[in-house]
């Protein structure tokens, strides 16, 4: 359930190589898995810094896995959505549990158990309001029901995410890209899915990559990627990423281990 990478001591990019359009602010945040807590702690923190740093155009970008995991799933996506009335700009892209949770609410028997090995049980519980009657439930019977207890709105906004966001020098994935392959050629599954390929690869992906997907204990910075999922479900640490001009700066919410560890 928690992979964990060491972050490799690869060169870091020039930041004055990669740069967002003039009079734009960008704020991508990084693996939320359920931990509502830390979401609302980083929303604060990105509106106090957005204010101090002055007007701009302001984009937020949330990378994906915004459930399972983490204990409050249906409230993450609830904030996701009330997220779009402050902030317009407001863009999703779908990770691969986003993909497993849709694909659970078919009523497939098979794709809910799957679904609950990746940790989708906890997903299932912030919907159901019953842990008792959640675990008195047979598959059958949690494949049938689930789909009534998600709000259709829940699914229409999960389901109507992005893959690949592109702004200025920079593309914006959930787990990363396949190399060697231009970015309007790649394949869905690898955008949500990859892991090894493209974390390897120190070539060239014509963009700096910013991704999530795969956990490091401090944001991943290469010459070609940004990797801020810091295991927020586990850690008790999320990370944003703030971009402006060719000026880069990280965010973090922390609960109250984090911050005593």
């Amino acid at each position: 359930m928690f992979w964990k990478r060491k972050s490799k001591a690869g060169p870091l990019g020039e930041q004055g190589h990669h740069a967002i359009p003039e009079g734009r602010r960008v704020y991508a945040i990084g693996d939320i898995h359920g931990r509502n807590d830390l979401f609302g702690q980083i929303i604060d923190l990105i509106r106090a810094d957005h204010e101090a740093r002055g007007p701009a155009e302001l984009t937020i970008i949330l990378l994906g896995d915004l459930v399972d995991r983490g204990p409050d799933s249906a409230s993450v996506v609830e904030r996701a959505l009330e997220l779009k009335r402050e902030f317009p700009d407001t863009r999703l892209l779908i990770g691969n549990h986003e993909e497993c949770f849709l694909a659970a609410l078919t009523g497939d028997v098979r794709r809910l158990r799957y679904f609950m090995r990746i940790g989708g049980d906890t997903t299932i519980r912030s919907y159901w309001g019953d842990d008792e009657g959640f675990e008195m439930a047979s598959f059958d019977e949690v494949a049938e029901r689930l789909p009534k207890l998600v709000p259709s709105h829940h699914v229409d906004f999960l389901g109507n995410g992005e893959d690949l966001i592109e702004i200025g020098d920079f593309a914006f994935v959930h787990a990363g890209v396949r190399p060697g392959v231009p970015l309007e050629k790649q394949d869905r599954a690898d955008l949500r899915w990859i892991r090894d390929d493209f974390l390897d690869h120190m070539g060239d992906h014509g963009k700096m990559i910013v991704h999530g997907h795969t956990i490091t204990a401090y944001p991943d910075e290469q010459a070609n990627r940004l990797g801020i999922d810091t295991g927020a479900f586990k850690s008790g640490t999320l990370a944003a990423l703030g971009l402006e001009a060719d000026a880069r700066w990280f965010l973090f919410a922390r609960d109250a281990d984090a911050r005593s560890g």
